[in-house]
């Protein structure tokens, strides 16, 4: 009879929280089956590495019940071993050894090379670009920079992530080729701050020249950016996202607010009127651009004229897309000192009006692209629909296009040109344009 011993290991990687965090998770299991271990994403395993959020309250108690989850699970034997690493555990370290001591060891961000160590790997530093992607096979995510150097009042991001730190153009490159030798077609790219990609190492913001590299790479046809931030961008990347097809005319970029002092409390560096003007050069620069924000409700000191000024803004600025986030009081931010005074109802309520706003606009937006052909690359069949986006739509946070699968037959990874027939506020129905 076999003992225990003896059983093979099999790595269960879990994640969560954002993109960024897919990204690690991928590079960590690109690592692992580099050193020839058993390793999957969110499925049965005896060793289980959990990589947590730690952003804001709601993602900081789910990656807390995850974690005593599979502690409960360790103690009824399913489970062998647990390590615990990510933001979360960057944070609040000493907190949690003291709070679920059961856990095997508690790894930060930068750890990556001691986590492999406990799991009986070696950190191979050769390995740049293999990762072992576990989105669709059409996308992943590409980080171009760890960490932000930006003083935001209310952002933990650079207690559990540090300073920014971009990553060289060539490597970059490298590993958008083995991704598109992989079939992945649109490259998503990521970071805390786009925007500030380059300066630490070109002394210069050197985002443009990154995206004319990119587009070079066989099998890219996407390329997405997410997460600028407004002050001091760099406008020469509009001028190659209209030159360039392989750039969507696609923009991801938190506002938070517009309220000038609320604006100054959260130490933005920008104002109203900068932040309107922007948006306009954009709009004058990108003619069909689309622009996803997203704002805070309840930040500290917001009045109702303060929310008032968001609200009625954001009916002028028709964004074709926007969440909504209630503020979270988070330890050691600048904020913290503050005093979190709008009772989290009120935040909810604000929030609500809001999102309620922005699905009337969206609803709007969407019915003005009935008989529009559009480019679609289809992500996933789901019942009787193949699911895919525009060029103008991020994979889970915006809107998608439903194709009849009993009619039409799609492959998933693919591209089709269709024509929407009907909209609804985040929903596009479309039939294939032979």
């Amino acid at each position: 009879m076999r003992t225990k011993s003896l059983k093979k290991n099999k790595i269960n990687v879990v994640t969560l929280g954002c993109s960024k965090n897919v990204y690690d998770s991928e590079v960590l299991m690109g690592q692992l089956k580099a050193s020839g271990k058993d390793v999957v994403h969110e499925e049965e395993g005896n060793i289980v590495v959990i990589n947590t959020c730690g952003f804001i309250n709601n993602a900081k108690e789910e990656s807390v019940n995850t974690i005593l989850e599979y502690m409960q699970k360790k103690e009824e034997g399913d489970v062998d071993k647990v390590f615990v690493t990510g933001c979360l555990s960057e944070r609040y370290k000493p907190d949690l050894q003291k709070e679920i001591p059961n856990v095997d060891q508690y790894f930060g961000t930068t750890e990556l090379p001691g986590l492999l160590k406990a799991l009986g790997a070696d950190y191979k530093h050769e390995l740049i670009g293999e990762r072992l992607t576990t989105t669709p096979k059409n996308y992943a995510y590409l980080k171009i920079a760890e960490g932000c150097d930006r003083p935001c009042s209310f952002c933990a991001i650079p207690l559990m992530r540090g300073k920014h730190k971009s990553t060289p153009i060539e490597d970059l490159v490298t590993e958008a080729e083995k991704l598109a030798a992989n079939g992945v077609k649109e490259l998503i790219l990521i970071a805390q701050d786009l925007t500030y990609y380059g300066l630490d190492l070109y002394k210069k913001r050197n985002l443009a020249e990154l995206l004319e590299a990119l587009v070079k790479v066989d099998g890219i046809e996407w390329i997405r950016l997410h997460y600028a931030f407004p002050t001091g961008f760099p406008m020469d990347v509009l001028e190659v996202m209209n030159r360039e097809p392989k750039i969507c005319n696609y923009l991801d970029i938190p506002l938070q607010h517009i309220s000038d002092s609320i604006l100054k409390s959260m130490r933005r560096g920008t104002t109203k009127e900068k932040t309107t003007k922007l948006l306009k050069d954009f709009r004058a620069a990108v003619p069909n651009m689309t622009i996803r924000t997203t704002l805070i409700v309840g930040y500290p000191g917001e009045t109702q004229e303060d929310f008032e000024t968001l609200r009625d803004w954001v009916k002028a600025m028709r964004f074709e897309r926007l969440g909504c986030f209630t503020y979270s009081h988070e330890e050691n931010t600048h904020a913290y000192t503050l005093e979190d005074d709008v009772p989290e109802d009120v935040k909810q309520v604000r929030a609500n009006e809001i999102m309620e706003i922005q699905s009337q606009i969206s609803w709007e937006l969407n019915q003005e692209k009935i008989g529009q052909e559009f480019k679609v690359v289809i992500d996933r069949k789901e019942g009787n629909y193949f699911v895919g986006r525009t060029e103008f739509d991020s994979p889970d946070v915006d809107n998608e296009v439903l194709i009849d699968a009993s009619t039409t037959y799609l492959k998933t990874g693919e591209f089709a040109t269709v024509k929407i027939t009907d909209a609804a506020d985040f929903d596009l129905y479309a039939e294939v344009v032979n």
